[in-house]
């Protein structure tokens, strides 16, 4: 059975990446399973990243690989932080949230809109081929937290077409409607499509 590098170590990511994947006819092998590094993420772009994490990834170890970026772009900020989500500010989520908050803290509701915005690549080092797809998801910034069932902004987007927060609900739930969930079903067509 061939085997498939999910490239993250974003210990929150992994479990939704691994969930969204489901069965495959893959070995899947994790980070923690492979000596490959870290690898920067100098893009403007999310698309840009991801690509550049799965081949890099897939490069080192020989193996199929999967990366995502994602960002959370805020209408308010004009699409940020976008690319830059990982960066907006230092230390935890907690502090993220935080600055968030801080930001649009004098903005009405109606003014709070935004997306979840996910890239996947797939690359192959033995034939060089790449392949991506996206997936988002719109709502908007809430005042408070709201659930602890997800990382990052979760707690604090309310998902449009839910009326809960990402982190309200568990992770069937949030895969069928969140932008990684929708980016990942894509990913899972196209390597029972094109890698199998």
């Amino acid at each position: 059975m061939r085997e498939l590098l999910v490239a993250t170590g974003n210990q929150g990511k992994l479990p939704e990446m691994l969930a969204a994947l489901g069965e495959v006819p893959f070995t899947i092998l994790t980070l923690a399973d492979v000596q490959a590094g870290d690898v920067e993420e100098p893009a403007e772009t999310l698309e840009g990243n991801a690509i550049i994490k799965a081949m890099i990834y897939g490069n080192r170890t020989g193996k199929l690989t999967l990366a995502e970026d994602t960002g959370l772009e805020v209408d308010a900020l004009g699409g940020g932080p976008g690319v830059r989500t990982a960066r907006y500010a230092l230390g935890t989520d907690a502090d993220r949230n935080a600055k968030l908050l801080q930001e649009l803290h004098d903005l009405p509701d109606e003014k709070r809109g935004a997306r979840f915005h996910t890239v996947a690549a797939i690359f192959d080092p033995e034939s060089s081929k790449i392949r991506t797809c996206e997936g988002e998801c719109r709502g908007r910034i809430l005042r408070e937290y709201r659930g602890n069932k997800s990382f990052g902004f979760g707690p604090i987007f309310l998902v449009d077409e839910l009326g809960k927060t990402l982190s309200e609900v568990e992770t069937d739930v949030r895969n069928s409607v969140s932008h990684r969930g929708r980016a990942l079903a894509k990913a899972r067509e196209i390597l029972l499509k094109e890698f199998v």
